[in-house]
């Protein structure tokens, strides 16, 4: 009888990334892997006040997990595919893409019961740079101030009366038994969502084939071409996974349909593109939308941004 094949699967010990480590050790479980969980603290996990931008944009969430990683003290890393940055890690490789959750932005209020319910002046808490600009820009008259903090603590924060709403990720929020705090979905004509948010990005040497090649039943390949298109968006405009940058790729009548707005920091405007293409072409539908965002101004708006991060 052959050993049971064996995985150490690295993640954030935060509660939603539990939960996303579990999800993805019981699947594994389910195929006969042997799962021994590792949990790894990253910068992002050790700053808890002040703007997540002044952390730097490049894998705060990520860059101590692709380190045990490519040091094999780990075989396996579970990444919310919006932290992980699209420029590519030698000796690492995408193993898989699982089915996306609901990919957008919630509002949470205990007073008002929508966004256009909230009266003028109202403090609405984000840690996001892009929700930020697109609340702005649909709602000017907000005050939008940073938060952070693993969910329940932005929860507390707003529960004490420190924000009258706050916006957080809707996969996030279901995906920790919290639905029932969801006040309304935002639609995506406010706010699109980040690129890869909903996600996960299932990691692995590109050394060690057998865990590529477990982890990759685990794969879904509409989701995975989503992400693509956005992750290719993200990289052709170079404003790195904290700018404002939002994109949301979806199947449409079997067509990838991908849309991309960049707004300034302070949302007093609004670039948007949509375009299609075959499945099969997720890299050059990202670029697409990329270069058309650019051609309308995009990178002014992105070099504003890279001041105020």
């Amino acid at each position: 009888m052959s050993a049971p094949i064996r995985i150490r699967l690295g993640t954030r010990g935060s509660l939603l990334a539990r939960w996303q480590a579990d999800w993805v050790a019981a699947r594994l479980r389910d195929l006969g892997v042997e799962v021994e969980m590792v949990l790894l603290t990253t910068s992002g996990d050790l700053s808890t006040e002040g703007p997540i931008g002044a952390l730097g944009d490049r894998g705060v969430f990520t860059k101590e997990i692709q380190r045990a990683l490519r040091d094999a003290r780990i075989d396996l890393a579970v990444h919310s595919l919006k932290d992980l940055p699209t420029d590519p890690t030698p000796g690492l490789v995408l193993a898989a893409v699982p089915e996306r959750a609901p990919a957008g932005d919630a509002l949470v209020s205990r007073r008002f019961d929508s966004l256009d319910a909230l009266p003028g002046g109202a403090v609405v808490g984000t840690g996001s740079m892009r929700r930020r600009a697109q609340l702005l820009c649909a709602r000017p008259d907000l005050h939008v101030r940073d938060v952070r903090g693993n969910v329940d603590t932005r929860l507390r924060k707003l529960d004490r009366g420190d924000y009258d709403a706050l916006v957080l990720a809707e996969a996030g929020l279901r995906r920790l038994g919290l639905h029932a705090h969801i006040t309304q979905v935002l639609p995506p004509s406010v706010c699109l969502p980040a690129v890869g948010q909903g996600a996960l990005g299932l990691e692995t040497r590109d050394d060690n084939p057998a865990a590529q090649t477990l982890v990759a039943r685990l794969d879904h390949p509409p989701s995975r071409a989503a992400v693509t298109a956005e992750r290719s968006m993200l990289a052709a405009l170079g404003g790195g996974c904290l700018a404002p940058i939002a994109a949301w790729g979806r199947l449409e009548d079997v067509q990838l349909t991908l849309t991309g707005r960049v707004l300034p920091p302070d949302g007093s405007a609004k670039l948007e593109a949509t375009c299609r293409a075959p499945l099969g072409e997720a890299e050059s539908l990202g670029r697409r939308v990329a270069e058309t965002l650019l051609a309308q101004g995009a990178k002014e708006y992105l070099d504003a941004a890279r001041h105020v991060g």
